[in-house]
């Protein structure tokens, strides 16, 4: 077992707990250069709000899409389209990553403008 299937079993965990739950869920995905965050429905059919680094209006706030920085202007911008959207509480899929780094900071700046999880 390699480490991307290593990480994609731990998500597979994730995933099953979170749909027990039957709530939304704030999923990310992070690359060496880009981090992305995505709002999916409770049925997992239906993405309600999305944010990444790559979007000409987050690339014009950072330099470096890979960064804890980039991470934390996602984060809230997809607490800020989440709110508009009438979504208020979420659970968080780290995707089996580590809680640390690039996905904590995102974590955190969406709980401070707003979702809770």
């Amino acid at each position: 077992m390699n480490k991307k299937e290593a990480r994609l079993r731990r998500a597979r965990k994730t995933r099953a707990r979170i749909a027990e739950q039957k709530v939304a869920r704030l999923t990310v995905f992070r690359s060496n250069c880009h981090i992305y965050a995505q709002i999916i429905s409770d049925c997992g059919s239906r993405v309600l709000a999305a944010a990444s680094t790559v979007e000409a209006s987050v690339k014009g706030d950072v330099s470096n899409g890979g960064n804890v920085g980039a991470a934390a202007v996602v984060g809230k911008l997809i607490a800020e389209r989440a709110v508009a959207a009438g979504i208020q509480s979420v659970a968080f899929d780290r995707a089996g990553y580590q809680y640390h780094g690039r996905v904590k900071a995102l974590a955190e700046a969406a709980r401070e403008h707003g979702l809770k999880f």
